[in-house]
């Protein structure tokens, strides 16, 4: 054993649960990883304690994670002489063990946090100040809202009744004014603002969600939900969608539904994402929406009755912004459902995590998907789709993915069952986290990564700001660099709430400075309707390789 191992080994024995601040920090040496094809999985934490039922990266490099409070005792405790007591409770009525915790990325270490109220099947958005504003979930938490500051020991706050109505199962947005719009939940076929102006002190109904609640399946829980690029937004729920003008409260739009009729929402559950923003100062930005994989209609009246149909294998592609818009259908390589949908810095789509068969609930998905598929938007049709290496853990109902700032991808969550069941069942809770490194981040691509010189992280810009990003490269190919920027998702039962990549408009020449360092000047988008204000991820690409990203408040 190496004097490093030795001495990591010790640190590892020394602070494996040490108390600061009245926080119980758990740090882990462990890596388990295997690499194919110049990807690579690796296990970061054997348990976290908790389920990652919901995931949120922050500014701050850390993601706050959490599962619910009726599971029973988790395997996470709390701080010494903290217990949660609320005589509500389904469970546990006195409950000294934690629900939800902070991953810090950087330390790879993580710290019990605490909920007031059950936040079972909740939503969420990032205020554009950084705090996660966080809403509903079940029984004495389905009105709640929930603030996380990104701030060192900072704990859960909770608004008891701060929704209008309850939401279980519902979606968030963050707006162009700084608002989060709440969309749906179980019998909920409205939609509600937080905060509440006088006027706002309501909720609106939404016609298509009351047209599309399949009678004894629903499939249209956890609607998708993205905002285009004329404020208005896209609402898909079970095999339709509207456009909302969510200001005036009227649809005014209807697409056509998706082509076969199958449901894509939960439990039927598929996944979403806003294709890249690109030409952002040209009039008439092109906004196109994805959806792929999902379950047959019946799938889950089936899985009920332990027949468990295969899923689906296709996915949607519309531009919204036409103005007789119609549905382009591909095939994935693999049929996915209660797979995750995950924008990479360079613009291509990873799907990753569910089930070959089956629907999502209880102990109703088969067939773990053990392998990611890169889609490539800008790729040929019929050549857009590449299966990457298997995980070895298979992440079906309650799995999570997450974009990190390095670029690799957080995957944690999978759990099928009532209560934590650990033994004698076909899936186990699992309380792992991993992290995907896509190909990009081969170290045969060294040469060819970027690095950002400046600005340094945490910059603040402002709207139709030029911005002179300075990198490094050591073979460049000046005609294949461009700088995105990436909205962190809030990310539950397969579907990333505010994921959006922009990719930003070169202003200026791409110089060289020297031998390996160039600068680039960009211009940051001109409206909050393009990107809503808060904190983005920043990053240059080069030849499909992204740097690490950095920081960027816009406001």
């Amino acid at each position: 054993m190496t004097t490093r191992a030795i001495v990591l080994c010790i640190l590892v024995l020394l602070f494996q649960l040490l108390n600061l601040n009245n926080n119980i920090v758990y740090f882990s040496a462990y890596a388990d990883s295997s690499t194919v094809g110049g990807q690579q999985w690796q296990v970061l934490q054997k348990s976290i304690g908790i389920v990652s039922m919901h995931m949120q990266l922050l500014n701050n490099d850390r993601v706050v994670i959490f599962d619910r409070t009726d599971f029973g005792l988790s395997n996470l405790s709390l701080p010494q002489n903290k217990c949660r007591n609320d005589p509500n409770e389904q469970v546990v009525k006195t409950d000294c063990t934690a629900h939800s915790a902070e991953y810090d990325v950087l330390a790879n270490s993580f710290r019990p946090l605490m909920v007031q109220t059950d936040v079972w099947c909740s939503s969420g958005a990032v205020s554009p100040d950084g705090r996660l504003i966080q809403t509903g979930g079940f029984n004495d938490g389905e009105r709640a809202v929930r603030i996380f500051r990104p701030c060192a020991g900072c704990d859960w706050e909770e608004i008891q009744l701060g929704l209008a109505v309850r939401r279980w199962y519902a979606t968030n947005h963050i707006l162009p004014n700084g608002q989060v719009i709440i969309i749906g939940g179980r019998r909920q076929f409205n939609y509600e603002f937080y905060p509440k102006s006088v006027q706002e002190n309501t909720v609106f109904p939404l016609q298509l969600l009351a047209q599309t609640n399949d009678r004894n399946e629903e499939n249209n829980l956890y609607p998708f939900v993205h905002l285009n690029v004329d404020d208005t937004l896209f609402i898909f729920a079970n095999n339709r969608a509207v456009l909302l003008d969510y200001k005036k409260n009227i649809v005014v739009k209807t697409f056509p539904p998706i082509p076969g009729g199958d449901p894509r929402n939960y439990p039927s559950t598929g996944s979403s994402v806003l294709l890249p923003l690109k030409n952002l100062q040209q009039p008439g930005i092109e906004a196109e929406v994805l959806i792929c994989g999902g379950g047959p209609r019946g799938s889950f009246s089936q899985a009920k009755a332990g027949v468990f149909v295969k899923a689906l294998s296709s996915c949607g592609r519309i531009k919204i912004t036409e103005q007789n818009p119609q549905w382009l259908m591909e095939t994935m390589p693999l049929a996915r459902v209660m797979g995750d949908m995950v924008l990479l810095p360079n613009g291509n789509v990873l799907i990753i995590n569910g089930a070959g068969s089956g629907t999502a609930g209880w102990e109703y998905g088969r067939d773990p998907v053990l392998s990611p598929v890169i889609y490539r938007p800008d790729s040929p049709l019929g050549l857009r789709f590449e299966v990457q290496s298997p995980s070895t853990i298979p992440r079906l109902y309650h799995s999570t993915a997450v974009l990190l700032r390095d670029g690799r991808v957080l995957v944690g969550g999978s759990n099928p069952h009532v209560f934590y069941n650990f033994t004698n069942v076909i899936y186990p809770t699992e309380l792992s986290l991993e992290a995907f490194s896509p190909s990009y981040l081969d170290p045969k691509n060294v040469n060819l990564r970027p690095k950002i010189i400046s600005p340094a992280s945490q910059l603040k810009v402002l709207y139709g700001q030029k911005v002179a990003v300075r990198f490094s490269v050591l073979a460049a190919k000046l005609s294949a660099v461009s700088v995105t920027m990436v909205a962190p998702s809030f990310t539950t039962h397969s579907f990333s709430m505010n994921q959006r990549l922009l990719v930003l408009d070169v202003v200026g020449r791409l110089v060289r400075l020297s031998m390996n360092t160039y600068e680039v000047e960009v211009m940051t988008p001109s409206t909050g309707v393009i990107a809503p204000a808060g904190y983005y991820l920043l990053y240059v690409v080069h030849q499909e390789i992204p740097s690490d990203g950095i920081w960027v408040q816009i406001q």
